[in-house]
């Protein structure tokens, strides 16, 4: 039997997922997800503005977290509120996963010890459990969305879903 670990998770993959009309992976895959107030914060930010984000409020797996020592990473000034206070989180949480895209937020996660995935790492779980029949067209929409994936990165994922390169 397997222990069940806490997932918290950043902005994008939220966004992404949604944007793919494949949210429902998150709940598939972890169960429950929590996030800080500050990516609550920017979701709603970003529907406020019209951009196409899933709300909060309609997310019964979604779980809402006041960050208690997210202070301390202000100093971390290369990195947006969400992703602050998602390292902070998963800091006092070392077993966690953290779903996250940031490049310089995997860094800290990095020097942190913290274990995370991305989007890509979500669609790729998804189709290896079976929920996902193929992660290609997924990969063609993100990009097709400005998520940004490097030739190399895109081969490899589709090599570990088994599904021919292109």
């Amino acid at each position: 039997m397997s222990i069940m670990r806490d997932v918290l998770c950043n902005t994008s993959p939220l966004l992404y997922l949604h944007q793919l009309g494949r949210l429902e992976l998150l709940p598939d895959l972890y169960q429950r997800i929590t996030i800080p107030k500050a990516v609550a914060h920017e979701l709603r930010e970003g529907m406020r503005l019209g951009h196409a984000v899933p709300r909060v409020e309609d997310l019964p797996w979604l779980a809402v977290e006041e960050v208690e020592h997210a202070s301390l990473l202000r100093l971390v000034a290369d990195l947006d509120a969400g992703e602050r206070e998602v390292l902070a989180l998963a800091a006092g949480r070392p077993a966690s996963l953290l779903l996250l895209d940031d490049g310089q937020a995997r860094r800290y996660a990095t020097m942190l010890g913290l274990t995370f995935t991305g989007t890509l790492g979500v669609l790729l779980r998804a189709k290896q459990r079976g929920f996902l029949d193929r992660v290609s067209p997924c990969l063609d929409r993100l990009q097709a969305l400005g998520f940004r994936i490097a030739p190399a990165l895109r081969a490899s994922v589709l090599k570990l879903a088994g599904e021919p390169p292109g």
